[in-house]
């Protein structure tokens, strides 16, 4: 299974399909896991209502607000076009997005732009909600941050889509990654780092101490005192807990890369 689709969304894997395939409609009275994701996403389109579960008036109306604002009846029933609606930015990114063959680093760039462009962000509480379960492959929860699984996802998409091999098998530990491309070849320790070794696509590491790895993304400049960056999660401290996809800039100081 992929982490990328060409025609079908069939073409998915199973933990993926679950988050933007349509089962049923839903309508007030309903409640279950299924009603929770509507809530999830409606959050997600900043259709701000409690997610739990329970398909009551509040998200009858959220629903019905945002049908209208998509130009669909207005109905406060979750049918299949307005389920699509609600997870078109997923369904985007999930897009193949490569027609010429590029160098891996840059087709990471591409994926990276694109789930940017839409936003991904959590919900429902601490590192939950759909965009935290793709990253994470169907996981979700306060233990769950997503910084490493979505340097992994890109990694992923960007491999699929060249058919080429990774060169790290990837994984949603920042440490795990670090002995990765230790063994593999590719880690850059900061010692050697010099800004004619990054290049762009090239992934940072953020070192706490020495063996120990709390922070991870994508290196999308490379500047003579800074780095620019698309990150999974971050907050304004530059840690790993956060609440969306963010571009920042970083220095040099206590960072390791993975060269691509």
């Amino acid at each position: 299974m992929a982490n990328a689709f060409d025609h079908s969304l069939d073409e998915l894997s199973p933990w993926i399909r679950a988050e933007v395939e349509y089962v049923a409609s839903l309508s007030a009275g309903a409640r279950g896991a299924a009603v929770r994701r509507i809530q999830e996403w409606l959050n997600v389109h900043d259709r701000g209502v409690v997610v739990d579960g329970a398909f009551g008036p509040a998200t009858a109306r959220a629903v019905a607000a945002f049908q209208a604002a998509c130009g669909l009846p207005d109905t406060g029933v979750t049918d299949e076009d307005t389920f699509h609606e609600l997870v078109v930015p997923m369904v985007q990114v999930l897009r193949q997005r490569l027609n010429a063959s590029v160098a891996l680093s840059e087709a990471i760039l591409e994926y990276a732009g694109a789930h940017l462009q839409v936003g991904p962000r959590q919900v429902g509480g601490p590192n939950c909600g759909p965009w935290v379960r793709l990253y994470m492959k169907g996981r979700e929860g306060e233990a769950f941050a997503r910084c490493a699984g979505y340097v992994t996802f890109l990694l992923d998409q960007a491999a699929e889509s060249l058919g080429v091999e990774k060169p790290i098998a990837g994984s949603a530990s920042c440490d795990v990654l670090e002995a990765q491309a230790a063994q593999a070849g590719n880690l850059l320790p900061e010692a050697q780092a010099t800004v004619s070794k990054i290049s762009p696509g090239s992934i940072f590491l953020v070192r706490r101490i020495d063996g120990d790895w709390t922070h991870t993304g994508i290196v999308t400049n490379v500047h003579e005192d800074a780095f620019d960056t698309i990150e999974g999660n971050t907050n304004d401290a530059g840690q790993r807990e956060g609440i969306e996809v963010c571009a920042r800039t970083r220095a040099y100081p206590g960072k390791d890369f993975i060269v691509l």
